[in-house]
């Protein structure tokens, strides 16, 4: 997967080292939760050196950073839960928690479903989940370490940009990447934007403008969800992409400056 994830290329690697690249293979799933251990792995066998965290989605830039916990999972209750009406499962959590729909959005199926599974496995009801103290140090953006956060936005010139991006996607062999993978995307990746959207050309399913229309459209919802999610977030400087250069530098080192990190 690696023209659709934008992977470093291997000379970008060797320059420079990173870390979680190559990390599992395309059928494995791979949770948010399995990221925070992985990353948190790293972070300890890197005390006392800096690092630098890139990337786009706000929950594992949130769940690396910040005092978040995910709770178990359970395949069986899972398959019981689903099973339920919509609606009979949105009753059920009410039963079960009155104060329910003010920490919890009720009309999202998905959210519900695992309210009630988390319910099932560890008897924690979505308002009491909220009263602990990692929720509210979460909600107060507390973080269990200190780090400097930096956005860059596109602003009006994001558009143009995914479709670029997914322009150059194009051209450098994502349909025959998609196409080598057929079979192999998990749940995890063919979730991924993008190879939702191939796979269903490589499979017959839509035509190659279609795929390509449908890919710039979720990737720019995506791009808006993930700036929504990190302007929330006061703890990050933002630097407009069309500023000099230089004036990017000097926003950066101030910031650097006022958490004391520039010198060491």
């Amino acid at each position: 997967m690696d023209i659709g994830t934008a992977k470093p290329t291997l000379a970008e690697q060797a320059e420079v080292p990173h870390h979680l690249i190559d990390l599992v293979e395309p059928e494995e799933s791979f949770s948010v939760a399995d990221f925070q251990q992985e990353a948190r792995a790293v972070l300890a066998d890197h005390e006392g050196r800096r690092i630098i965290v890139v990337g786009g989605s706000g929950l594992h830039v949130r769940a690396l950073l910040d005092p978040l916990e995910f709770p178990p999972h359970d395949p069986v209750v899972r398959e019981t839960i689903d099973a339920l009406p919509p609606d009979e499962a949105r009753e059920r959590l009410r039963a079960a928690d009155g104060h329910a729909g003010e920490v919890l959005d009720l009309a999202n199926p998905r959210r519900v479903q695992r309210a009630l599974e988390i319910l099932e496995i560890t008897g924690l009801t979505p308002s009491g989940r909220a009263a602990t103290h990692e929720a509210r140090a979460v909600a107060a953006y507390e973080p269990f370490l200190s780090f400097a956060g930096f956005g860059i936005d596109a602003g009006e010139s994001l558009g143009v940009r995914v479709a670029d991006r997914t322009d150059a996607m194009v051209e450098a062999g994502f349909v025959a990447e998609v196409r080598s993978l057929a079979g192999r995307l998990g749940v995890t990746a063919r979730s991924a934007t993008g190879y939702a959207e191939f796979s269903a050309y490589v499979a017959g399913e839509s035509g190659f403008d279609e795929a390509v229309g449908k890919t710039r459209e979720a990737t720019l919802a995506l791009a808006k969800r993930q700036r929504t999610f990190f302007r929330r977030d006061p703890r990050i400087v933002w630097l407009d992409w069309h500023d000099d250069a230089a004036v990017r530098y000097d926003s950066f080192r101030a910031q650097l400056d006022k958490l004391g990190l520039w010198n060491s």
